[in-house]
């Protein structure tokens, strides 16, 4: 079962291991927050050298633009969602503002 939830936020794991990893490289290390679980799969680092392993829950996460890209020159609002497994991510506690709420 997962610890993870609607709206928590999230680190995104700043790993860089070997073989074949599903996870963009332009948001390991970046904060975002979980708008929906999309379920449970077997994870696809395995399934790519036949392995098996246990189901590992799918999120998609929700990024600024502005977080992913400081130079970015869009609206300060446009967002990118990604599905991560949570096995990259781990919780990062509320927004700055919210914990003051």
């Amino acid at each position: 079962m997962s610890a993870l939830r609607t709206g928590d936020y999230v680190i995104v794991r700043d790993d860089f291991p070997p073989g074949h990893v599903r996870t963009p490289v332009y948001v390991r290390g970046k904060r975002g927050r979980v708008v929906r679980k999309l379920g449970e799969f077997q994870n696809p680092e395995l399934i790519a050298y036949r392995l098996e392993g246990p189901a590992k829950a799918l999120f998609a996460v929700r990024f600024a633009q502005t977080d992913l890209w400081p130079d970015y020159r869009g609206p300060r609002g446009d967002t990118v969602d990604l599905d991560l497994y949570e096995h990259w991510l781990t919780p990062a506690g509320p927004e700055p503002e919210e914990q003051q709420a």
